[in-house]
């Protein structure tokens, strides 16, 4: 049984890739948010936010082999614990990132923390559209106080998103929600609708939707602050599905309880 760490899109086509290789799967995802997990029989869902205990009790009731965590790209504390209860199992323990995005256009700032990228998303004056979800919103409402300048914050239709951006002091007027990823044109339309000169968004990669946002942003004049990704853990980190799938095979090929096919035979999916 392979246990996979899910929520992104390319959940899908690892859990299938693995289950087409021989191997049970387990997807976990933090909440039940509808997700595409693939629909191989040997696939199954669980749902629930796991801390180092609870990860290493389904290791051992699940007699999980090997970890994979395709979660968020800044999603570290999830990364963290996966990576450290793997190692302490014993068992292996490899990542899924997507590619970063190639991010070139004018209008555009990088900051290296939420913080920064509030103090620069509001320096300009003008209204602010926030897309990096619910769990960091203090540092752009706080900004948007102090100044004075309209803050809007698009998130998942989710109930415990909703409660955040209301503790947070955003009226619902100031909230959109939806499931990304957003074309360019549902990105123009929330630009307009609350007249956004700056968006603000993380470099999550194509399968997030950065490309779009840009170029709505660059449509309607907006300026954008891309907030980077965390510096990699020493951890094998994969950005091709077929490339974590054929590794996490060349780790378990020898081990007992197998009995795929050779990893040349394989139909592991293109991502």
């Amino acid at each position: 049984m392979i246990l996979l760490l899910g929520g992104t899109s390319e959940t899908a086509a690892l859990a299938t890739g693995l289950a087409e290789a021989g191997y049970p799967v387990l997807v976990s995802t933090a909440t039940e948010i509808p997700l595409e997990t693939g629909r191989h029989p040997a696939i199954r869902r669980r749902s629930g936010r796991l801390d180092a205990e609870g990860l290493a009790a389904i290791v051992r009731e699940e007699g999980i082999r090997a970890v994979v965590d395709a979660t968020h790209p800044f999603a570290t504390v999830v990364h963290a614990t996966a990576r450290e209860t793997a190692t302490r199992l014993s068992i292996p323990y490899l990542r899924f990132e997507r590619p970063h995005t190639d991010l070139q256009t004018h209008n555009l700032f990088f900051a290296e923390d939420h913080p920064q990228a509030a103090r620069i998303a509001f320096s300009f004056g003008r209204a602010v559209l926030l897309t990096t979800g619910s769990k960091v919103l203090e540092p752009y409402v706080s900004e948007a106080r102090r100044t004075g300048t309209a803050l809007a914050a698009r998130v998942l239709p989710h109930p415990q998103s909703l409660e955040a951006c209301r503790a947070a002091g955003l009226p619902d007027g100031l909230i959109l929600t939806g499931r990304g990823p957003f074309s360019v044109e549902e990105n123009r339309s929330a630009i307009r609708q609350f007249g956004i000169g700056v968006l603000v968004t993380k470099d999550s990669g194509a399968a997030g939707g950065v490309p779009e946002k840009i170029a709505a942003a660059r449509l309607e004049g907006c300026c954008v602050v891309v907030v980077r990704r965390p510096a990699e853990s020493t951890a094998a980190v994969y950005s091709s599905v077929p490339g974590l799938i054929e590794a996490l095979l060349k780790h378990l090929q020898d081990s007992p309880g197998r009995s795929a096919a050779p990893i040349e035979k394989l139909r592991i999916p293109i991502a």
